[in-house]
């Protein structure tokens, strides 16, 4: 079925500061209700849907379908319950997560998907509160710059989602994650972001030595 075969109905977007009692909860049971959720990471702010609705993503970004949505997990320990690990796979997630680091792995009946767990408490807690993971792609229009303020996320996307929680600005180091593709052997590097080629393969030999 075609991603963008849905429509969402035009409403007012909720901003809520994440400190205020009970906002990440409100998050989570807006997630849970089906409707569309921003929030910051350690990177740039992400717009997040449950995975029973990641189609919704597609249409309020106005997103090709062709382009998969990653998945943010809340821990490390969620992996394995999300994808098929390899013991290369496994060796990095334990030394880079949380932080810049994107593995793409097979995950049962979902083919191939990128994971990673954000730097950022705020972004955790409301994953762990929505199951452990999320689908989560940048808060922005498709085409436009991303946003790293609550407010640049209302620029664009007022309207079309449900509920921006404002985490302060989104800064992070300025570079993106690096991007590993773990689905076979040896291991490939996609994207060079923040962790550089070097420490991926340091990494990786001290596994095979181990």
């Amino acid at each position: 079925m075609d991603p963008t075969a849905v429509s969402i109905a035009l409403m007012k977007t909720r901003l809520l500061p994440g400190d205020a009692p009970g906002a990440i909860e409100a998050a989570a049971a807006a997630l849970g209700r089906g409707e569309l959720v921003a929030f910051p990471t350690d990177t740039v702010y992400g717009l997040a849907a449950g995975h029973d609705h990641v189609r919704k993503l597609y249409v309020a970004k106005d997103r090709s379908a062709e382009k998969r949505i990653p998945v943010l997990l809340s821990d490390v320990t969620n992996l394995e319950a999300s994808a098929i690990v390899s013991p290369a796979a496994r060796a990095l997630a334990l030394r880079y997560w949380p932080g810049p680091l994107t593995l793409v792995l097979v995950a049962p009946r979902r083919g191939t998907l990128a994971f990673r767990v954000p730097a950022n408490d705020l972004a955790r807690r409301l994953i762990a509160l929505s199951g452990g993971g999320l689908p989560v792609t940048s808060a922005n229009r498709s085409g436009e710059p991303e946003t790293h303020t609550a407010a640049e996320v209302l620029e664009q996307l007022d309207g079309c989602i449900a509920l921006v929680l404002d985490g302060g600005p989104a800064l992070g180091s300025g570079l993106a994650s690096t991007i590993v593709d773990c689905t076979s052997e040896p291991i490939r590097i996609l994207r060079q972001g923040a962790i550089s080629a070097a420490d991926i393969a340091a990494t990786i030999a001290g596994t095979v030595a181990a």
